[in-house]
């Protein structure tokens, strides 16, 4: 009879466990989704993308009854950005190029509305400096081609990111067209550093066609936005406070119609917020815990940068820092930044890992300026960055969809990280 009873406990622990990791991943695919949905502009600057988001987050939090860290959940500050709100056009030889398929605008450009004839830089004179000081002069005398093309298709390793740095540079004095035959990344920048700068896939375009350009830009200049903090005491006066991060805002919109989701990058990782939230608010530990979303990742960090040098909490009581980016798979397992700066607790990682059979892979990667952990280790805070591995390679481009995450080993991180706290002394 007894072996019978222990049998049903055993199958009841089975499914209330399966039910609860499949409810998990349920909550995290509804919020991740909503994150990436055209009404939330790709968490940017353009149509205050990012404040819709941030008052989404706030308003998680609150149904998870987790309490915010002061007044509201709100931390505000500003930036400086420069984005494209409007016109999104390019043509070539009659064909219409697909914003962010076939063409993306540099984020540092300014925009402009015109046709541009260009003279080529051919791949082997890319690295020319001569050849180019010479053809700048030609498009600066304004008598026929008005820019550049360099054409960096068929170059490749360090040749090509020569190619890449020299166009840039040649973009602050005229425009520049950069032909490429690889993926696009895109991003933020806080000011135009250039004039119209284009970069266009090469297979989409006659190069001896001119190129009909309308794109508007915007810098704004002290952008209201925020970071999103949330708090949950400890069970007894500890002292000591575990901090989870992840940057809410992505790269936002490229025109009128079109918008980085931005899923893996960050949706997966703002919503693991809320899986660590509902755990410790229902096993609450003795460390408080502290949940902060941030602003301005993409931007240069801006917005950790800002909680660090106007902290409502004191930086030496934190036991530890665990920011979280690309949670959207894990297939390959998953790479702690700082990993070899903090080998004690890189250990008891590996250590539930292995006890535990979690996960393929727990990588070790020294310090990085690669994402908000950064002014906090800086500051002398102990921190991970901790990002998945797997199949799912888009990043800062337009595929980065909610449909294409795998959410794999999902259940298998937050446990992880669950006994990670519980191991923390």
């Amino acid at each position: 009879m007894l072996i019978v009873v222990m049998h049903r406990l055993l199958i009841l622990s089975v499914i209330l466990l399966v039910r609860t990791s499949f409810g998990q991943i349920e909550e995290v695919r509804r919020i991740t989704e909503t994150l990436c949905s055209p009404e939330f502009h790709g968490r940017g600057y353009v149509n205050r993308g990012d404040s819709i988001a941030a008052a989404f987050i706030a308003d998680e939090f609150k149904k998870l009854d987790v309490q915010p860290f002061g007044d509201d959940y709100f931390q505000p500050f500003t930036l400086n950005v420069n984005t494209f709100p409007g016109e999104m056009f390019v043509a070539n030889d009659g064909n219409t190029l697909v914003p962010g398929k076939d063409f993306v605008i540099h984020h540092s450009s300014m925009g402009g509305a015109e046709t541009l004839k260009a003279l080529e830089i051919p791949a082997e004179r890319a690295l020319d400096i001569e050849f180019i000081k010479e053809a700048i002069g030609i498009v600066r005398s304004g008598k026929s081609e008005n820019c550049l093309l360099f054409d960096l298709a068929l170059l490749s390793g360090d040749e090509l990111k020569q190619g890449r740095a020299i166009s840039q540079e040649v973009a602050t004095i005229v425009p520049v067209i950069q032909l490429v035959n690889e993926k696009f990344t895109w991003s933020v920048s806080q000011q135009p550093q250039t004039v119209l700068f284009l970069q266009i896939q090469d297979s989409v375009v006659n190069k001896l066609a001119p190129f009909e350009v309308n794109i508007e830009s915007k810098r704004i200049e002290n952008y209201p936005t925020q970071n999103v903090m949330a708090y949950i005491p400890g069970s007894r006066k500890c002292g000591k406070t575990i901090v989870f991060t992840a940057h809410y805002d992505h790269l936002g919109r490229m025109g009128r119609d079109t918008y980085f989701p931005g899923a893996n990058d960050n949706a997966s990782g703002t919503a693991m917020l809320f899986t660590m939230a509902k755990y410790f608010k229902e096993n609450p530990t003795k460390f408080n815990i502290l949940f902060i979303a941030f602003a301005g990742e993409e931007a240069g960090l801006v917005g950790s940068k800002f909680f660090v040098e106007n902290t409502p909490i004191k930086l030496k009581k934190i036991r530890f820092l665990v920011n979280l980016d690309i949670m959207g798979s894990g297939e390959e397992g998953i790479t702690a930044v700082n990993g070899t700066l903090f080998e004690k607790e890189f250990e008891m990682l590996q250590k539930i890992n292995s006890e535990k059979e979690l996960l393929a892979k727990i990588k070790k990667r020294g310090p990085a300026a690669n994402s908000d952990h950064y002014w906090f280790t800086e500051a002398g805070v102990p921190a991970f960055f901790i990002y998945t591995m797997g199949p799912n390679k888009h990043y800062h481009d337009i595929f980065d969809v909610y449909e294409d995450l795998s959410f794999k080993e999902y259940h298998d991180i937050t446990t992880l990280l669950v006994d990670f706290v519980k191991m923390l002394e």
